[in-house]
């Protein structure tokens, strides 16, 4: 069976988010599972740490790739990350989620088209995820 390398990687910096929610590892945890899943991802395993005085780490480990997320609550700072391989997992997707959840005031986004030579940047258009609770 022949695979493709093709990938798509979309990397994010939010500014005015929320100390509290950035501040809650546990919180951003589920979240970014639920991220995951909104774009169709299949997730093998979840790390998080909670820094003191403050701060998280998230890393979802996808069968696609990754999700992650870095912040600085004190800063309103948060830097996220979505790498899958192939066509059928959109990145787009769980970042577009992740956005709808901590509703920064600024969003800076790029994203690499991956493993067809040249890397390509692009800067992806952000969207409101539906939220379904």
């Amino acid at each position: 069976m022949e695979y493709s390398t093709f990938g798509r990687h979309v990397a994010v910096d939010t500014w005015g988010v929320d100390f509290d929610l950035l501040n809650n590892a546990e919180w951003l945890q589920a979240q970014m599972v639920e991220a995951a899943e909104a774009c169709g991802a299949t997730v093998m395993s979840v790390q998080s740490k909670q820094f003191e005085p403050q701060g998280a780490t998230v890393l979802v480990l996808l069968s696609e790739s990754h999700l992650s997320i870095h912040t600085y609550p004190e800063k309103g700072f948060a830097a996220l990350d979505c790498y899958t391989c192939g066509e059928t997992v959109d990145p787009q997707l769980a970042i577009d989620y992740m956005v709808s959840v901590l509703k920064p005031e600024t969003v800076h986004a790029k994203k690499l088209v991956r493993g067809m030579g040249e890397l390509v940047v692009e800067t992806p258009v952000i969207k409101q995820a539906q939220l379904i609770k």
